[in-house]
């Protein structure tokens, strides 16, 4: 019998005891966190509202926010949903098993507690191994959003989940670090008009050489308390306990000086800039390269009680929405 809270796990082979005794507490309706390719999920039975219930709880996550269901196959997410657009099968057929998430009118299985109360539910596939042994040993569709404190930085580790969550969790699948490292692209087809909700790796482009063209939902305000469409939609998201600022790369040695004059501690997230600060973390000149590492650096940073994050605006170009969106909204 495993009574670890953290377990180990081959990241490409899991142990098929390990998997088996995650399905189980899932089953009877316990936490899980697992790697998926993005972050981290916490893992619930995602029919079972009682289980996602606690979910929300271990979090603090507000009830308005609702949660990505994953599945195992095609065929699962077709069974959660009520209505399924002739879209869905082409994007499944080009980025699944993988970070892009569907919205979809849900069936009545699919309990409020999962969808903040709307009439869609969000659905994805995950290519990571262990997410995907884990799915079909449990056999049910599983959700889970990030596993970490609601707003603050998502996970891209096992012991990134433990310092966040602690006991809150039953178990945590730890399988070393997640290789995309920001969350899925959430596309909502719920509606006449495909809209792109949140950002990812899988970018606008990319799902417009699928199915043409789509829109983008406007941002909304954290205040507001009316259900999101998707998770990640909240204005302040995915933020380090310090402080976040954006700084262009002119700027960025002045904005420094300016606040290691008064702050405790400084730490810089730089491309092109050059400054003397403490805690310097270069970042690759790349957008998927630099998603892969943001969580990491700004969990270093953080365990480095930096005060104070700087950080150096990325370019402009469509490529780098998702890091765009993730920055602004930490800096939020």
């Amino acid at each position: 019998m495993i009574h670890m809270l953290r377990v180990e796990i081959d990241p490409v082979s899991p142990s098929p005891e390990v998997i088996a005794h995650a399905a189980r507490l899932l089953r009877s309706g316990r936490l899980v966190a697992f790697p998926t390719e993005t972050v981290y999920g916490l893992g619930a039975n995602a029919i079972d509202a009682s289980a996602v219930e606690r979910i929300y709880a271990a979090k603090g996550r507000p009830a308005y926010n609702p949660l990505i269901v994953h599945v195992v196959d095609h065929a699962a997410a077709r069974h959660l949903a009520r209505v399924w657009p002739e879209q869905a099968d082409a994007l499944i057929a080009a980025f699944w098993p993988g970070p892009l998430t569907l919205v979809l009118p849900k069936r009545p299985l699919v309990p409020d507690a999962v969808t903040a109360g709307l009439p869609s539910v969000a659905v994805r596939m995950p290519a990571h191994p262990v997410a995907r042994a884990l799915l079909a040993a449990a056999e049910i569709p599983i959700a889970a959003p990030s596993a970490n404190r609601s707003m603050l930085l998502s996970p891209t580790t096992g012991e990134h989940v433990e310092r966040s969550l602690g006991a809150s969790v039953d178990l945590i699948l730890d399988a070393g670090p997640t290789p995309v490292g920001i969350e899925s692209t959430v596309l909502d087809l719920s509606s006449p008009e495909p809209t792109l909700l949140r950002p990812g790796t899988i970018t606008l482009a990319e799902i417009e050489s699928v199915i043409g063209p789509i829109v983008n939902a406007e941002r909304r305000r954290s205040g507001e308390t009316s259900p999101r469409r998707s998770p990640g939609m909240l204005d302040r998201h995915y933020a380090p306990r310090g402080r976040l600022l954006l700084a262009t790369t002119s700027d960025l040695p002045l904005v420094v000086l300016g606040e290691a004059a008064t702050a405790r501690s400084v730490g810089v997230l730089l491309i092109h800039a050059h400054t003397d600060a403490a805690h310097v973390v270069q970042m690759p000149n790349d957008p998927l390269a630099y998603a892969s590492k943001l969580y990491g650096a700004l969990h270093a940073l953080d365990d480095a009680g930096c005060d104070v994050i700087v950080v150096e605006r990325v370019p402009d170009d469509p490529e780098w929405l998702a890091v765009r969106d993730r920055l602004s909204r930490a800096a939020s």
